[in-house]
């Protein structure tokens, strides 16, 4: 089944140039996966709690922050569980952010990653131009994510944004 074969495989988080995630430009890719793909696996995964068990997969292959990461200026406010987002721009022309988070939930260190996948990498304008609800939305992930549980996805979202204000 393919989401044994992707989770077999051993996803990282690595920094690529990838033209094939949902409008292009440079993003992060997990394992090689862009955006696009997970979208596809979600479509390909029927049920929920397979679904669930894929987001849980991708969260574990995070890679830690360091120590010094883990501050309340870090720290995502509107999240039930812990949650820290830091970033940092590239020394590139245009210069992108690399964002990076970890949380003590298994699941939402998964909805990290799908954040990561869509936003990190881009240009502080290109993020303020993201239409993450829509991307969200085709994964269908605030419907089958308890009130509070989206709500902090939200508030992850919203602190994204923050974060590529601050830079841009």
């Amino acid at each position: 089944m393919l989401i044994t074969q992707l989770i077999d495989s051993g996803l990282w988080l690595h920094k690529a140039w990838n033209e094939s995630n949902m409008d292009g430009g440079a993003l992060i890719t997990l394992d090689g996966l862009g955006l696009n793909d997970v979208v596809e696996t979600f479509e390909l995964i029927e049920d929920w709690e397979e679904r669930y068990r894929f987001l849980i997969d991708l969260g574990r292959k995070l890679p830690a922050l360091p120590e010094a990461a883990y501050t309340d200026a870090n720290k995502v406010r509107g999240c039930t569980s812990q949650v820290w987002m830091t970033a940092e721009l590239t020394d590139t022309i245009p210069r992108r952010m690399v964002l990076k988070g970890d949380s003590d939930a298994h699941i939402v260190k998964g909805l990290i990653a799908v954040l990561l996948l869509i936003f990190s990498g881009r240009t502080p304008r290109e993020i303020l131009d993201t239409d993450a609800r829509a991307i969200l939305d085709k994964l269908e992930l605030a419907q089958h994510l308890s009130p509070m549980r989206a709500n902090g996805l939200f508030s992850m979202v919203q602190r994204i944004g923050e974060m590529a204000r601050e830079a841009a």
